[in-house]
């Protein structure tokens, strides 16, 4: 049941992106560029998408916490309340700049590889080698090991 639940949670994500147009990097591009407001090119939509997450999440976990136990599991998996580390903000900064400069994340990417694109398929690959660069060089250097163990 809960290989379905996950799928079916999986696939409003994706409609949900798609619909929204989450997965095309143009629009997303043209939300971004900030200096497109004096022209007429600047598309605020996808503010409102946003929006629309943060007020639902927000609503759903204040509603599900209240709850003795999930639906699909026996407890909550929460975790642990950390102060911020240099990786918490550097992966982030790291994040943004990359979403910035392809107008797509990781999960639009995947969607968008629906379209069959090539430069979609190069940025998901791409994407793939970054995280296991990332997991090699965590490995690798004493003080990533170390932060990681803390």
């Amino acid at each position: 049941m809960t290989i379905l639940t996950q799928f079916v949670i999986g696939l409003v994500f994706g409609l949900g992106l798609l619909l929204s147009g989450m997965s095309n990097p143009e629009k997303v591009l043209d939300f971004l560029d900030l200096t497109a407001i004096r022209s007429g090119g600047w598309d605020p939509s996808l503010a409102f998408v946003m929006a629309g997450a943060v007020t639902v999440t927000f609503l759903g976990f204040r509603a599900i916490f209240r709850w003795k136990r999930p639906m699909f599991d026996d407890r909550f998996h929460v975790p642990p309340s950390q102060p911020l580390d240099w990786k918490i903000v550097i992966g982030p900064a790291l994040f943004g700049i990359g979403w910035g400069l392809a107008g797509i994340c990781p999960g639009p990417a995947f969607v968008a590889l629906g379209y069959g694109s090539p430069a979609i398929v190069l940025f998901v690959i791409a994407m793939l080698m970054g995280m296991a660069a990332a997991r090699t060089l965590a490995r690798s250097l004493p003080s990533f090991a170390a932060a990681d163990s803390e």
